[in-house]
């Protein structure tokens, strides 16, 4: 395995990105949305995850996040995935819609041959995670999250996109508390 993405213990600050199966586009609608909004912040409370910016998008989710002791990126990033999962799943399941039975179809179908997998899989395997090893790097990292929903036209500037931490960086209060990076001069 390649060590280009592994994440390793400590309280480094690391660029990852959550992909579903089949780039679906599950997370399109808000409420679905709202629902990693809230597992973010369970985890915040309940698991150490410090949030520094974060994009939810229609069929992934881009952060830059770091750990507190004594859980790590990889256990908070595994459980947070697995249990956005399952409340994604029970929210198709209580859903009448076609097109939700054809997502949870395809979701069954992901997860069906796999031994680890107990029925679904919502989400593809590994985080990309990059860790953030200088200010320059940080920079551009924190501009393509926040930048993410321009460039695919839902808005056009990024604070006025709900579902992201640029609002934060312009002293605003969004979704979820964002722990604000302050970029130090090289």
């Amino acid at each position: 395995m390649s060590d280009k993405y592994k994440i390793n213990k400590g309280n480094e600050a690391y660029f990852v990105t959550f992909t579903t199966v089949g780039w679906i586009k599950i997370l399109e609608e808000d409420s679905f949305k709202q629902l990693i909004t809230d597992n973010i912040k369970f985890y915040q409370i309940n698991k150490g995850l410090v949030v520094h910016a974060y994009c939810i998008m229609p069929n992934h989710v881009h952060m830059i996040i770091r750990a507190s002791d004594p859980y790590s990126v990889s256990e908070i990033l595994r459980d947070l995935k697995k249990f956005t999962s399952r409340a994604i799943i029970r929210k198709l399941e209580g859903e009448k819609s076609e097109g939700y039975k054809g997502i949870l179809n395809h979701f069954r179908e992901a997860g069906g041959h796999l031994k680890r997998i107990q029925k679904f899989k919502v989400w593809q395997d590994g985080n990309r995670a990059m860790i953030l090893y200088s200010n320059k790097f940080l920079m551009q990292k924190l501009n393509y999250i926040h930048n993410n929903p321009v460039k695919s036209g839902f808005c056009f500037l990024p604070w006025e996109y709900k579902y992201s931490s640029a609002m934060d960086y312009t002293g605003q209060a969004g979704l979820v508390e964002v722990d604000l990076l302050t970029i130090v001069a090289e």
